[in-house]
């Protein structure tokens, strides 16, 4: 079994900054990628950034030179550093794990808000 904990989340003025993290847990398991994803109200959850265990990134065109995404292999965290966060980046944020040869885990979730 695998469990994620997320943590970093809060309330931010635009252009602040933020740093969200996710630790997982657990035994028997090696991880392929780690990432973020995002949810805003009324919209659909959506993909902020991905790493996978060799290093490759990915990025949504929207937080693309502001977001960087980095992990820990050792630690099982992956950490997202936003930085010149926007209103639009107001959402919750979702931590996705996928297994090596098995199925996908999600966090249970963190608040950004972005907001004067």
């Amino acid at each position: 079994q695998v469990q994620l904990v997320e943590s970093g989340g809060g309330l931010v003025q635009p252009g602040g900054s933020l740093r969200l993290s996710c630790a997982a847990s657990g035994s028997g398991f090696s991880i392929y990628s780690m990432g973020w994803y995002r949810q805003a109200p009324g919209k659909e959850r959506e993909l902020v950034a991905d790493i996978t265990s060799g290093g490759t990134t990915l990025y949504a065109d929207s937080v693309k030179g502001r977001f960087t995404i980095s992990r820990d292999s050792a630690k099982r965290t992956v950490y997202l550093q936003m930085n010149s966060l926007k209103y639009e980046d107001t959402a919750v944020y979702y931590c996705n794990v996928e297994i090596m040869y098995s199925r996908g885990y999600w966090g249970q979730g963190i608040q950004v808000t972005v907001s004067s």
